[in-house]
């Protein structure tokens, strides 16, 4: 048994020695302080569904920016919120004209909103421009440079400028475009232009959201009709041959031959004869009657009735469409659905069932 002094010889040894555990340096936290109470702030400053609603009734562009973020957001929570938002905003909406745009790469689609926009500001029009940018299919992302090639445009205070990635939806158009362009205009724009990537089948799905669809075309390209589907030639409210101040010539020859096919096709559904029009964004030529032959559409539609048909005949379209993506999105968030997707590819690798077979014993247990 140790003496009381052997005691405090030992105490003083551990007290001094190097092997005793000492108390370490405080780690910070995993989250620091600074950055959960900017997100405490910025959750706080995050405006409420009615002073959206408010903000974009009374013409407020950040207001509407901010909305159009949610309503192109993937969050359940952030679309719930833009739902409400687009529900309280529809009673606003519906009096603009919407324009859609398309045609091959290189047409000059940016140049020529750009171009018709000024145009119609300098006369007392409001415009939104919905550019729709290419999604990579690698990385998902877009490089959103339509405002950079619209630099007059995106200071003009009447003009509004929103590009938005296509996301990988059906043609190339982003999955929220129309609702976005009950937000414009319920926000007061009374011309909503749609601009088109202009592949695949983008037309189809601009044309479905849009009053009038004008398509643009080169004239000096060789054979003007080679390559180009008769079902966008079908859909075309009007042609417009671009770039024509470079060689006239071919551009009426052009025209010509584009005139010459449209014989050919039925009569539209809407009794409007389409016309094939010469234009140039560079030097303004063409771009009045452009716009004439809008304004002649939409009060022609107007009087026959087809215009008003076609606009409920979009929005059956998008409630079609809206329990499409549901039925898909329920299907994929099944518990368990990602594994037994995955165990079916390996039995159809193995050629253990057909793709058709696997389909639809997974659609049954569901």
């Amino acid at each position: 048994m140790l003496s009381e002094q052997d005691k405090k010889t030992y105490s003083n040894f551990e007290y001094d020695s190097a092997l005793n555990v000492q108390e370490g340096v405080k780690q910070p936290e995993q989250i620091s302080n600074f950055y959960l109470e900017k997100m405490r702030q910025k959750k706080a400053s995050e405006p409420s569904i009615a002073q959206l609603v408010d903000g974009i009734l009374h013409g407020d562009r950040v207001m509407l920016s901010r909305a159009i973020t949610l309503v192109e957001s993937s969050r359940f929570d952030h679309q719930r919120k833009a739902q409400e938002i687009i529900e309280q905003c529809l009673p606003y909406s519906g009096k603009s004209i919407r324009l859609g745009i398309t045609g091959v790469p290189g047409a000059g689609k940016s140049t020529t909103i750009e171009a018709l926009g000024k145009m119609l500001t300098n006369l007392g029009h409001k415009l939104a421009v919905l550019a729709i940018d290419p999604s990579s299919e690698r990385s998902k992302g877009s490089i959103l440079g339509d405002k950079t090639r619209m630099e007059e445009l995106s200071t003009d205070p009447n003009a509004f400028i929103r590009p938005s990635p296509s996301a990988g939806s059906l043609g190339g158009v982003a999955r929220k475009t129309r609702e976005i362009i009950l937000l414009c205009e319920a926000a007061g724009f009374d011309t909503v232009i749609v601009e088109t990537v202009g592949v695949g089948q983008s037309e189809v799905a601009a044309h479905s959201m849009v009053d009038f669809f004008l398509l643009l075309q080169l004239a000096n390209t060789g054979d003007e009709l080679q390559g180009i589907k008769r079902g966008i030639m079908e859909m075309a409210d009007m042609i417009a041959i671009n770039k024509s101040d470079i060689d006239e010539a071919k551009a009426k020859l052009a025209a010509q031959q584009f005139r010459n096919a449209l014989h050919l096709f039925p009569m539209p559904e809407s009794g409007w004869t389409v016309p094939v029009v010469l234009c140039s964004a560079y030097s303004k030529m063409g771009l009045q009657e452009i716009w004439n032959n809008v304004t002649e559409y939409v009060a022609f539609t107007k009087n026959n009735g087809y215009f008003y048909h076609k606009r409920q005949q979009q929005n059956l379209r998008i409630l079609d469409e809206t329990i499409e993506n549901a039925l898909r999105e329920r299907f994929y968030s099944k518990p368990g659905m990602e594994e037994r997707i995955e165990q079916a590819r390996k039995d159809i690798l193995d050629n253990k069932v057909s793709a058709y077979n696997a389909a639809e014993r997974l659609v049954e247990e569901n």
